[in-house]
């Protein structure tokens, strides 16, 4: 039960951090910026980052693919590693 909740908790947080990339996708710290940020600190921090940053004149969003790119990394990345400190956590366990 306890393994659900933290991989619940931990998948939100990675939607939350994505949300927070595709606000900031319009701005001068875009995409890929706001997605780390919100990722290494707290959607809170992020969004609070990406909301001080000066908006872009023209509407034109920034990091386009790049960013969706490191995001898609980012969260495979989150993934693995917490696949392998649950599977060493239940080997150390037996």
């Amino acid at each position: 039960m306890v393994f659900l909740t933290v991989v619940f908790g931990v998948l939100s947080g990675c939607l939350l951090s994505v949300l927070v990339g595709l606000v900031g996708r319009r701005r001068k710290i875009g995409f890929g910026w706001s997605f780390l940020l919100s990722l290494i600190f707290t959607p809170l921090v992020g969004l609070i980052c990406v909301l001080l940053s000066d908006p872009l004149p023209d509407g034109n969003e920034r990091w386009g693919c790049l960013g969706t790119f490191v995001c898609v990394l980012g969260v495979f990345f989150l993934a693995a590693f917490l696949m392998m400190l649950f599977a060493g956590a239940s080997v150390a366990m037996l």
